[in-house]
């Protein structure tokens, strides 16, 4: 298939054909299965930040035992990794200077380009 640039704001968990003021924090290439894939962790992520916001008005359940919030964080380390992977050069940079896949990387090969 045929990849195309898309413009990705992970904070808002967009991804746009088309740039706008504040969707270019990273750029990809993809095809239409990367960007299902994509699509499948953002909606996870939301689904896992909705439980955590409703975990936390329960005053007796610890923040640091919400498995809702561990979910949140394996899927921005998914999120992270699948961007990195179909970044641009400018995109693999910025990932690779914020140091969030260093976690992912501890018990791996460092990252190929």
């Amino acid at each position: 298939m045929n990849k195309r640039p898309y413009y990705v704001n992970i904070g808002t968990r967009e991804i746009s054909i088309n740039h706008d003021a504040n969707n270019d924090d990273f750029i990809i290439h993809a095809d239409e299965e990367d960007l299902l894939l994509l699509r499948e962790v953002f909606d996870e992520m939301y689904n896992s930040d909705t439980r955590s916001f409703f975990r936390a008005h329960v005053p007796f359940d610890p923040y640091h035992r919400d498995q809702s919030n561990d979910e949140f964080d394996e899927g921005m380390k998914s999120a992270f990794r699948m961007i990195y992977d179909l970044g641009d050069e400018k995109t693999k940079q910025h990932i690779s200077s914020m140091g969030v896949l260093e976690d992912l990387n501890n018990n791996e090969t460092p990252l190929q380009d």
